[in-house]
């Protein structure tokens, strides 16, 4: 009976039998579901690279963060400032400046 059975599936007959309707709804199901499961992956793939492309994009802008803030640190060094001010012909004060108050008389 089992080996009956089973050349019966093999055959195909299962498919053209009088109760095929049921069968054929069934395959027709499971095929719906491999679609959907072969479209999910898919689509969980995409995002998976999606999100390792950005993680490599963040990793680059820090770095570049990380090197313009350096390079600003360096530029406003006293000592950078004052050699680039002096090929314009200035140069820092001798006497450091003078504090002014202001004070009001109350009526």
């Amino acid at each position: 009976m089992i080996q009956k059975s089973f050349y019966n599936v093999v055959k195909g007959r299962f498919l053209v039998s009088d109760d095929a309707i049921k069968n054929w709804r069934f395959i027709i199901f499971l095929s719906v579901l491999a679609l959907i499961m072969i479209a999910s992956s898919h689509s969980a793939d995409k995002k998976v690279h999606r999100i390792a492309q950005l993680h490599n994009e963040v990793k680059e802008l820090k770095s570049e963060y990380v090197d313009v803030r350096m390079k600003l640190m360096q530029t406003k060094l006293e000592s950078r400032i004052i050699r680039a001010m002096e090929s314009r012909g200035l140069k820092p004060s001798e006497t450091p400046p003078q504090i002014i108050r202001i004070t009001s008389a109350k009526d």
